[in-house]
């Protein structure tokens, strides 16, 4: 499951850029960061490595 978290929070982090390079989707593309931002501190709180 933390693995599955992982991914979620780097697909989130690269949609943020590709939407803030490249289209105008207003507030949720910082929505989206601010979720990824939150998932990787929880996942350094945790102490959860990668396999």
């Amino acid at each position: 499951m933390s693995n599955l978290l992982y991914l979620v929070a780097v697909i989130l982090v690269i949609a943020w850029l590709i939407g803030y390079v490249g289209y105008n989707l207003g507030g949720l593309i910082h929505i989206l960061l601010v979720i990824a931002v939150i998932a990787i501190v929880l996942r350094l709180i945790r102490g959860d490595r990668v396999v």
